[in-house]
């Protein structure tokens, strides 16, 4: 009797879960995701992955911790490449964070609602603050250099991430209009770049 094969690297039941469940996020949305239906599709007993996640929401939680520990990861990244200048770091910044939402789109949406969620981890708290620390740590720079304004930097902060996720969930919604794509980001970057000039 033939058994049918498994999709997942024996001991990594886990990251398996995860990674279909993500694809199932981004075809059918977070109301289509069950563990049992994970089960299926990896060809393992509805009951293993109650091993890894206690339920829908853990994993929910673990796929959001998932997104921004990339997320930061793919940030500081960026910053490696970069020049030293704000405009330079800021570019490679917006470019990285735009990439990121466009490809994962469902995703980021989980990631900022299970964020806000009274009940979200700790560990979730800390991976969505990390990221967000690397643009306050980014305009602290530009000011100590003087390419950027002066004042309390989360003021300085709050509207260029405003922007830069505002643009990226125009991107994902298909709501640019077509003309804009191919200099969309660049006129992003330049308006947040003159936003933030010393006055």
């Amino acid at each position: 009797m033939q058994t049918r094969p498994r999709r997942y690297h024996h001991g990594d039941l886990r990251a398996a879960l995860l990674t279909r469940a993500e694809e199932t996020l981004r075809e059918k949305g977070p109301a289509a995701l069950s563990l049992r239906e994970l089960a299926r599709d990896l060809g393992v007993s509805h009951a293993a992955p109650s091993r890894h996640f206690k339920d829908k929401q853990d994993l929910l939680d673990a796929l959001a911790l998932n997104g921004f520990e990339r997320l930061g990861e793919i940030i500081a990244a960026s910053q490696e490449g970069a020049g030293e200048s704000f405009a330079e770091r800021l570019d490679a910044m917006v470019r990285a964070y735009v990439g990121f939402a466009t490809a994962n789109a469902a995703l980021l949406d989980l990631m900022y609602s299970i964020k806000h969620d009274p009940e979200a981890s700790e560990a979730l708290s800390v991976a969505a603050q990390r990221w967000a620390e690397e643009i306050v740590e980014l305009i602290g720079d530009g000011q100590s250099r003087g390419e950027v304004r002066e004042g309390p930097v989360e003021r300085v902060g709050v509207p260029v991430f405003a922007t830069l996720h505002g643009y990226a969930g125009l991107a994902v919604s298909g709501m640019l209009p077509p003309e804009t794509t191919e200099h969309g980001l660049d006129d992003v970057i330049a308006h947040t770049l003159r936003g933030c000039a010393p006055d």
